[in-house]
């Protein structure tokens, strides 16, 4: 009985954690930009008709996504989800600027498919060369290098702000800055970088800014579905934990608050009083063996 308690018991919790999972995955992608969401297989953007690319790429990066051997193709192509609103290869030809990826080919290294799919011109935005082979490259590799020993949520998109004007036939706007952030969980970190759309020399922590400014910059809200104290201070990072001009860093951590320690524990007690409910229920009460009652002596007849 207890083993058939026990499977069933199993079975309900990996139907919760598939639920669960399911709506993790969704959890951390940026709203409030009113583009179009299109989903891949392994990132997501929001796209923006009227400039021709996305406001935004999300994925999560981990050191799994760099292991693989996937090859770059190179395969630049219409996005076919999209391909009424697309820019394509052509708008870029003879432009002057790159096809600057949002989402790194190399950071979908360890699938064929997904890093194809980075090559859907819905996922470029026209960089200036020097910017996308100099400052922008050094960003994509610092992340990858962080992702390499924690897990990360990233954000990547371009600010119109200062555009360059527009490219093609198409019209796909030059943006003036680009912006790039990620969120720790298991250090408890936001970062952001705003980057001119330019060469440049300056070392790469002179970018950072708090999330709050590049909000303020795109109007997109991101990490909106972490709790909000918890995302007010992260986003309102003043960036202490990162290397200062003379090298050396201080590390800042999120300490929940008190009242959200109590919300902790008491949903660790439910848990607890709901799977004890469900092993209740499905187990049946155990039904009591009723004493043997012994015959009455028969009294003999005088």
């Amino acid at each position: 009985m207890k083993s058939i308690l026990h499977g069933r018991l199993i079975i309900s919790l990996l139907f919760l954690f598939l639920a669960l999972g399911g709506f993790a995955k969704e959890r951390y992608i940026p709203v409030g930009d009113g583009g179009m969401r299109v989903e891949y297989k392994h990132y997501c953007l929001g796209f923006n008709k009227e400039h021709k690319q996305a406001n935004w790429v999300y994925y999560e990066l981990t050191s799994a996504n760099l292991t693989g051997k996937a090859s770059r193709k190179n395969d630049f192509r219409v996005d076919p989800k999209i391909s009424q609103w697309c820019a394509t290869p052509e708008d870029y030809k003879r432009s002057g600027y790159d096809r600057g990826h949002l989402c790194p080919a190399a950071d979908m290294s360890f699938d064929a498919k997904a890093m194809s799919e980075t090559f859907y011109m819905s996922n470029m935005s026209p960089q200036v060369p020097m910017f996308n082979r100099g400052i922008w490259k050094q960003l994509e590799e610092h992340v990858r290098n962080r992702a390499r020993k924690e897990k990360l949520y990233v954000v990547t998109g371009p600010i119109f702000k200062s555009n360059k004007g527009v490219v093609g036939k198409g019209k796909v706007t030059v943006p003036g800055y680009y912006y790039k952030l990620f969120y720790s969980p298991s250090k408890q970190q936001m970062i952001a970088y705003v980057l001119p759309n330019e060469e440049s020399k300056r070392p790469l922590n002179s970018f950072a800014v708090p999330v709050d400014k590049v909000e303020k910059m795109t109007g997109i809200d991101f990490f909106s579905q972490l709790p909000d104290e918890l995302e007010r201070v992260l986003e309102a990072d003043t960036l202490s934990h990162l290397p200062s001009v003379s090298g050396k860093a201080t590390e800042k951590s999120y300490r929940p608050t008190r009242e959200q320690q109590i919300i902790a524990v008491v949903a660790v007690i439910v848990i607890f009083l709901i799977v004890h409910l469900l092993i209740k229920y499905w187990g049946g009460k155990k039904k009591k063996k009723k004493p043997i009652r012994k015959p009455k002596p028969v009294k003999k007849k005088k």
